[in-house]
């Protein structure tokens, strides 16, 4: 296994994402690769500081002879998606990521690899370091808790920024230019209950599995319609109560709210008598589950193993109600955009379903390019598990980035792509949030284009980046520098 990152081209960007990958940086655990940036930018001699929202900011001024050039914010995030196999062994906050070479891509053992937006923020840095470069006026903006909110770029205060064009290096296909992006809500559903003793005898203890889904991020992956590990758990659970007692005791499903659930676990208890006849239902659910998302899943896990008998359980009442609501929540791809063919326009994604003793909590989250659709489907799922008996809260909602096709910078661009490779780029928009439309709302002025090399699987242990795409990714950002427009 080939683990020496250092020896790939750029050499300068593989430099800075070797040294990331050795750096914990889960969100809301930045503290060591803001530290890193810093005392890079210090060393370089640079101005630099970390803003109220843990944003860090550097400012680099321009090479001789481009001092009349528009100023440029090259815009990444520091932190990543700490998403592993339940096999591997890892702590994602002491532990360094265990990446390596694996033909002609870059890869993690077992977890995610961190490329989004670590080969963005090591570009970024390599574009810092190097003084022999041709640019105009620079600006990086490393911004705080991108996957979990987007908390930098909200934290984000105006008179910072001086720039007049931001290049977003969060994108993750070569050879397209981003001119839009969906916005987003968060639906967060809690029922409350107070536990109650299981029965002492004339039932059989389960754990139930799903396992071996592909997951992927719920904004870039959501079009794929890949399975949802709470969605099928819940839907076994469904089929079973219509004809047969069961007794939830506890579940643990999906991770973080931009990751498609790809396991999820429920601790139940069923009469001992139809313990082998549940065990039946579920062997016949997989085979139902892996002929349904054929094509598309090709390594669907569903299993049921006996385990002890728990001693509290969730109150039949309570537990009737969260599943009937599982089973009814909207999941998964809802209206394609008829405006940009081959974009998803609305979609809501069932990321979170974990009981804790005293309550069980979920999350969905909900991308639309269009805000009242978007704000539709919130209100349709909140009006869903308000029935269902459940505490709902609708947070953390930020509009979309508008496409204009206009843009100077956007012209420059394919100028300068179609200068260095013989074509033009493709110019589209994505169904993921990008900080450009929250950033945007700050500063209304700028310029807006996203790009980035080509990563597969983000927010999943399958991540990986395509060495070549990096390189091209690094050279177009250069030539972009070089060229852009003047005041």
């Amino acid at each position: 296994m080939n683990t020496d990152l250092t020896a790939l081209k750029p050499a300068l960007v593989w430099k800075h994402f070797a040294a990331m990958t050795q750096i914990p940086r889960p969100s809301f655990h930045e503290e060591k690769i803001r530290r890193y940036v810093l005392d890079t930018a210090r060393s370089l001699g640079l101005e630099c500081c970390e803003d109220e929202a843990h944003n860090v900011y550097v400012r680099k001024p321009a090479s001789k002879g481009m001092e009349n050039r528009k100023g440029v914010i090259l815009q990444a995030h520091l932190d990543m998606v700490p998403q592993k196999n339940n096999d591997t062994t890892f702590d994602f906050l002491t532990d360094p990521i265990r990446a390596y070479v694996d033909g002609e891509w870059v890869t993690a053992d077992g977890t995610t690899l961190g490329a989004d937006n670590g080969i963005g923020a090591a570009a970024i840095l390599a574009v810092l370091e190097d003084d022999t470069l041709e640019h105009g006026p620079l600006e990086a903006l490393f911004t705080a808790t991108e996957e979990t909110g987007m908390v930098g770029a909200f934290g984000l205060k105006k008179g910072l920024l001086e720039g007049d064009i931001l290049l977003n290096l969060d994108s993750e296909t070569e050879g397209e230019l981003y001119v839009g992006c969906a916005g987003g809500l968060d639906a967060n559903m809690t029922f409350p209950y107070a536990p109650v003793p299981t029965p002492a005898q004339g039932f059989a203890a389960a754990t139930v599995t799903v396992k071996g889904l592909k997951g992927g991020h719920s904004g870039i992956q959501i079009i794929a319609q890949r399975a949802n590990a709470n969605k099928l758990l819940f839907r076994l659970l469904r089929r079973w109560t219509a004809a047969h007692e069961l007794l939830l005791c506890a579940v643990d499903g999906g991770g973080l709210r931009n990751a498609i659930p790809r396991e999820a676990t429920a601790a139940v208890l069923v009469r001992a008598g139809e313990f082998g006849a549940f065990c039946e239902e579920v062997r016949a659910f997989e085979a139902l589950a892996q002929a349904e998302f054929a094509g598309v899943e090709e390594e669907i896990a569903v299993a049921a193993q006996a385990c002890d008998r728990p001693s509290e359980m969730i109150p039949q009442e309570v537990q009737e109600r969260l599943i009937r609501a599982v089973a009814a929540c909207p999941d998964g791809l809802q209206r394609m955009s008829l405006a940009m063919p081959g974009l998803v326009q609305t979609s809501t994604n069932l990321a979170r379903v974990v009981s804790d003793g005293r309550s069980v909590q979920l999350q969905c989250l909900l991308r639309s390019s269009v805000n009242s659709e978007k704000d539709a489907l919130g209100d349709a799922i909140a009006a869903l598990f308000e029935l269902a008996g459940a505490e709902v809260e609708l947070t953390g909602s930020y509009d979309g980035w508008n496409p204009d096709m206009n843009s100077p910078i956007l012209k420059a661009m394919t100028a300068s792509y179609e200068a260095l490779y013989g074509r033009k780029p493709a110019v589209t928009a994505i169904h993921a949030g990008l900080e450009c439309g929250v950033i945007g709302g700050t500063y209304p002025q700028l310029d807006m284009i996203s790009f980035g090399p080509t990563i597969c699987y983000p927010h999943s242990p399958d991540e990986r980046v395509g060495i070549a795409s990096v390189a091209k990714f690094y050279e177009f950002l250069l030539h972009t520098l070089k060229h852009v427009p003047v005041r």
